[in-house]
């Protein structure tokens, strides 16, 4: 059980600044979220019956209603057996204290706005007080919800690449317009409770951080990915030109420091498509002065606010 946010050598101090590393291969893309839940049961309860994700089997982890009724120490869910969350219980960690770096929501994208209506439906059905907030971001529709233990949730349908607005450098141009809940509810609305068989993945991860300078040394000089948009005190990157895989943001947490130990975000996890990616990356870290916890097939390192991050190979998953 994991309760101790930082691994690696290099999360407690400076990184060291070269020239701009090549962009992280174009396939990249987020895995599942790990949360370090206090109550279990509580939060399984939302992401299972609420937003309408199942147990995934995955070799090594537990789940509830396994053989004897012991209790789980970490449940897998997701969709058609794609992990999205990962609950893993540790009810002796403090909760996340004001204004310290984290997470600050888990993205969830959806194939079709259908599949997406029908989860927001079930939130107003079952847990109407988790819902915040929506906006048309112009690239996407987004939901945003706060789980019972406070950890952000973003349900969301992305728009056609052919139809995102491009900056002169290249970046995506986004915003934050009004949008609707019921009005979409009404026009997309077509089955009551949300489908297993509803294609969802992690589409991004928007973490809370200290500062967007620090973020862009870690994030796009060490790592590589590339920026698409910086707004209002956040910094969005990605992989392949997608509007944002990463977000890192200084919304309420300006100047914080290394976080400590507590429920919330446990790692994000992000896969490179080849061994040889995994590969160029574990150089590119290293030479930043970051040194990984490294099992030859994943690396696990921590950002400069012991946000950590785990990094495999897509070719390995599918071995």
């Amino acid at each position: 059980m994991s309760t101790a946010p930082a691994p690696g050598a290099g999360a407690d101090r400076p990184l060291t600044r070269h020239h701009a590393p090549e962009p992280i291969a174009a396939g990249t893309a987020m895995d599942a979220v790990t949360l370090l839940v206090g109550d279990l049961d509580r939060q399984l309860t939302y992401y299972r019956d609420v937003l309408g994700l199942e147990p995934v089997d995955r070799p090594g982890d537990r789940f509830a209603g396994d053989a004897g009724g012991a209790a789980p120490a970490r449940v897998v869910l997701g969709r058609r057996g794609v992990p999205l969350v990962v609950l893993e219980h540790t009810p002796d960690l403090p909760p996340r204290t004001r204004g310290s770096a984290g997470l600050f929501h888990t993205a969830l994208l959806f194939d079709d706005r259908a599949g997406l209506a029908a989860t927001l439906a079930s939130v107003a059905r079952h847990a109407p007080h988790t819902y915040v907030g929506s906006a048309d971001h112009l690239v996407s529709l987004a939901f945003y919800l706060t789980d019972p233990e406070g950890n952000g949730v973003e349900l969301y349908w992305d728009r056609s690449r052919e139809l995102w607005r491009r900056t002169p450098q290249g970046g995506v141009v986004m915003d934050s317009l009004r949008l609707d809940p019921h009005a979409f509810l009404g026009e997309h609305l077509a089955h009551p409770e949300p489908s297993g068989d509803d294609a969802t993945v992690v589409g991004h991860v928007h973490l809370q951080v200290g500062d967007v300078a620090g973020a862009r040394a870690f994030y796009v000089d060490a790592l590589g990915f590339e920026v698409q948009a910086e707004w209002q005190g956040a910094l969005f990157v990605s992989a392949g030109g997608y509007h944002h895989h990463l977000a890192m943001n200084t919304w309420g947490t300006a100047g914080a420091g290394p976080r400590a130990s507590s429920l919330g975000l446990g790692e994000v996890r992000v896969v490179v498509p080849t061994a040889d990616d995994l590969g160029a990356l574990r150089e590119r870290v290293r030479s930043a002065g970051v040194t990984p916890d490294d099992d030859g097939a994943t690396l696990r390192f921590a950002d400069p606010w012991r946000n950590v991050v785990r990094v495999s190979a897509r070719e390995a998953h599918a071995a």
